[in-house]
């Protein structure tokens, strides 16, 4: 590999392990931060749910009227740093710390989906899995770190401000190397449908409304039932352990069939969200839940991205649609459904919505299966 390339993939490498370390700050212990500060859970839903409406609403917005660049990518990792400063002052007020929250997903649904096409443009499959482990490193280690060492509200604001910090100066560094990346023109843009391949779009929207429980009450869930904090933030980090494990070895996996191996991801998650429905305080059953994160997570989200980069010829665009729609407008209503139901049935209704998001996958898109 080329001493340019070398240096391309540590960045990339950086970028995900701050990025994720970053995500890691927000989806576990924040959550729980607004909880004890007084906010309701329906409140922790809508917040949460305000960041993802972000990231599915922009993609419309560069599918008509601009595309995404060098210079646009860059400005979005400055506005994510901006975004976190502005939290230290409104997270005591509801309505400030939602546009605040505005910004932040905005920033956020720029930002991931211009590194995933360099990603898989410069990287094989194999590579890519062996690059992606960084972000579940950095995920893991803040959690275990926080889970130790969190005591107040600005402390978790302290770690998100220097997460955002590190991600803009990698993903800077990445943007003024890729500075002449090719970009999808707004007449190649325009001619982009979500329509030809409906039934997989609409199962990704459905899967990720199941997390909806998982990403923003798996804590305050786990810990309502007699698991400790550093125990529910061990829980966390053994899952991202199987991810990582799996995205180092998935490789061999991915020269097979994609739709197939999304089907069987989709189905074993639905299978992990009854898991956590039936034996909540079954320590050794929630461990043995969170090793399917290698299967629900690493390989459908490698699976699926891949998936995608191979049905349109508008990549970044298309990586833009799947993070906006799976992690945008999925995790939105994902985030409103789990507050609105919150309690005992939560990982019931969570596990019926999966086993949609499965079933779906059946039917045939305008162009056939592949």
């Amino acid at each position: 590999m080329k001493t340019n390339s070398v240096l391309a993939v540590w960045l990339l490498r950086g970028y995900y392990f701050f990025y994720f370390a970053m995500v890691g700050v927000y989806i576990v212990f924040m959550p729980k931060i607004l909880t004890d500060i007084g906010y309701t859970p329906s409140q922790v839903g809508i917040i949460f749910a305000s960041a993802p409406m972000m990231r599915f609403l922009l993609p419309f917005v560069f599918r008509y009227y601009i595309a995404l660049t060098n210079r646009i990518f860059l400005s979005s990792l400055l506005l994510s740093v901006i975004a976190v400063i502005l939290f230290w002052g409104t997270i005591d007020n509801f309505w400030n710390f939602l546009v605040c929250n505005l910004l932040f997903g905005a920033a956020m649904g720029i930002s991931l989906p211009y590194i995933e096409t360099i990603s898989l443009k410069l990287l094989s499959k194999i590579q890519y899995g062996k690059t992606r482990l960084w972000g579940s490193v950095g995920f893991m280690a803040i959690v275990l770190w926080l889970g130790k060492v969190l005591e107040s509200p600005n402390d978790g604001l302290a770690y998100l401000t220097l997460t955002a910090f590190l991600t803009l100066i990698f993903g800077a560094g990445i943007g003024i190397k890729d500075a002449k990346t090719d970009t999808d023109t707004l007449e190649d843009i325009h001619s982009f449908s979500l329509r030809i391949h409906a039934p997989f779009w609409i199962s990704i929207f459905l899967l990720q409304v199941s997390f909806g429980g998982f990403y923003n009450f798996f804590t305050i869930y786990e810990t309502s039932h007699g698991i400790s904090l550093e125990v529910t933030s061990w829980m966390w980090s053994f899952g991202v352990i199987c991810e990582i494990a799996m995205l180092y070895f998935q490789g061999p996996l991915l020269h097979r069939n994609l739709l197939s191996i999304i089907k069987f991801a989709t189905f074993i998650t639905a299978l992990r969200w009854l898991i956590l429905y039936l034996y909540p305080s079954s320590t050794e059953l929630i461990f043995a839940s969170q090793s399917l994160h290698a299967f629900s997570f690493a390989l459908y989200h490698t699976a699926a991205i891949s998936y995608v980069f191979t049905l349109y010829s508008q990549k970044k665009l298309a990586q833009q649609f799947f993070l906006g729609i799976a992690f945008g407008l999925g995790a939105s209503v994902g985030a409103l459904v789990a507050g609105k139901f919150y309690g005992d049935m939560l990982f019931a209704i969570e596990a019926l919505i999966a086993l949609g998001a499965f079933a779906i996958l059946f039917i045939p898109s305008a162009k056939g299966t592949r």
